[in-house]
């Protein structure tokens, strides 16, 4: 599973009128390509098409783009719907079998215009040719060995931004995919992320995301080796007008001093961190072959907690790996509490064809399935504890559309009326809904 999950499986629709529809499943990262490609599409003049960008992180993942695919096609037979992402790049013959799916690009290939150029003059799409008889445009991700940007140069609402920094992953959990449809670790230079950092505070950005599939990996295939704790220092003191930067999901152990450093003196650094941790037993982490201890994950928690005392953390944790029994199951329950974990998305285990996990031995669904229900059940339980200590207190919100914003340690706040998106204000929450504070 990819460090940059920070979401649920859900599709996000974005609709252009009636010509251009998105439909992004998975994470933030592909959220950002969305846009990037969304812009390019509309560049080539690419009109009354809908594309699926898919995500490969579960097998329900997976089910539900297909589904998508056959909806879109099914409300607008007439309609071409492009297929890419993850899902479509690590398993392109079986979206191409699609009779719904008129095109499938890979992951690099949605990020060329050329390729939107090509879709945008064919017969289908409402020019002269039609579209190949080949629908598969899908190369070999490992081949890549440098970083395609994929910028957005403006975002919608002006309130929060999303960088790219970093795109795939050298290591190899034994239940993930993502290496396979994002490729070899590779990372943007600084100058680069600091051009779209610029832009994006030129367009209104009040606050920026760091994101990548492993993006404390960042710099590592780079001249000089730079970090991620080096990379957001040049950001911050670069671009003193940028009010906020918050970092994505991260892997604990492979934390910089550089952005120790930062955690604990930069007001500007949001205070809140999404940790990959997957697992709250040792010997499910060996078999999942994850590179940290139970102990190493407390142990980072404590000690981030002392450097900055009001961080507050987000995790993922993956309930039914293969193996796991009863008392390990306990341990990683016990872990939400023993980290003071705040934000909690549980991913209940899902078999990946071609990964070592799929054939160690799998437990009954039912099992998978109550385990989830208990550990999102104790998350609920974090989180409105999380909630209750931060009612009657100040918090600095950035307010977002539909009457949400999002306080400097990522809390929710709902306003009672229509406020105007990307402003910062003081609010005090005066209750809770649960998920939220309520703000006046």
């Amino acid at each position: 599973m990819r460090e940059d999950k920070g979401s649920e499986h859900f599709p996000v629709s974005e609709k252009r009128g009636n010509a251009l529809e998105v439909v992004t499943f998975g994470c933030r990262l592909n959220i950002v390509e969305s846009e990037a490609l969304r812009l390019q599409a509309e560049a080539a003049g690419l009109k009354h098409a809908a594309i699926v960008n898919s995500c490969a992180v579960t097998a329900e993942a997976t089910r539900q783009a297909r589904q998508a695919i056959r909806r879109l096609k099914r409300e607008q037979p007439d309609r071409p719907v492009i297929v890419t992402g993850c899902a479509a790049q690590i398993e392109p013959a079986r979206f191409a079998a699609m009779p719904e799916a008129d095109r499938v690009l890979g992951n690099d290939e949605k990020l060329r215009p050329e390729s939107w150029e090509a879709l945008a003059r064919s017969n289908s799409l409402g020019g002269e040719q039609a579209l190949p008889a080949d629908k598969l445009a899908v190369g070999d991700i490992m081949a890549h060995a440098t970083m395609r940007a994929a910028p957005t140069g403006r975002f919608a609402g002006h309130t929060r931004g999303f960088v790219q920094v970093q795109n795939g992953c050298d290591h190899r959990c034994t239940f993930c995919v993502i290496p396979f449809g994002r490729g070899h670790s590779r990372s943007l230079p600084a100058g680069d992320v600091l051009a779209q950092c610029r832009r994006l505070v030129e367009a209104g950005a009040r606050e920026i995301v760091l994101t990548g599939v492993d993006l404390t990996s960042y710099g590592r295939d780079l001249l000089g080796k730079p970090t991620l704790g080096t990379l957001a220092t040049d950001i911050l003191r670069e671009i003193p007008e940028l009010r906020r930067l918050r970092l994505s999901s991260i892997d604990a152990v492979e934390v910089d001093d550089a952005l120790r450093d930062l955690i604990a003196t930069e007001a500007r650094l949001m205070p809140h961190l999404h940790l990959s941790l997957q697992h709250g037993d040792d010997l499910i982490l060996k078999r999942m072959k994850r590179r940290h201890s139970r102990s190493d994950a407390i142990r980072f928690c404590d000690e981030m907690r002392r450097l900055r005392p009001n961080i507050v953390f987000g995790a993922d944790l993956i309930a039914g790996f293969p193996t796991e029994d009863e008392a390990m199951f306990a341990r990683s329950l016990s872990l939400i509490e023993e980290c003071g974990l705040s934000f909690v998305h549980v991913f209940p285990y899902s078999a990946r064809p071609e990964t070592p996990a799929a054939r160690m031995p799998q437990l009954p669904g039912e099992i998978v399935t109550e385990r989830a229900s208990r550990l999102r059940a104790a998350a609920a339980t974090a989180q409105q504890r999380h909630l209750a200590a931060r009612m009657g207190r100040a918090l600095s919100v950035l307010t977002e559309r539909g009457k949400t914003g999002r306080a400097e340690d990522f809390t929710l706040v709902r306003f009672a009326s229509e406020i105007e998106a990307g402003r910062i204000v003081s609010v005090t929450g005066h209750a809770s809904d649960g998920r939220a504070l309520l703000a006046a």
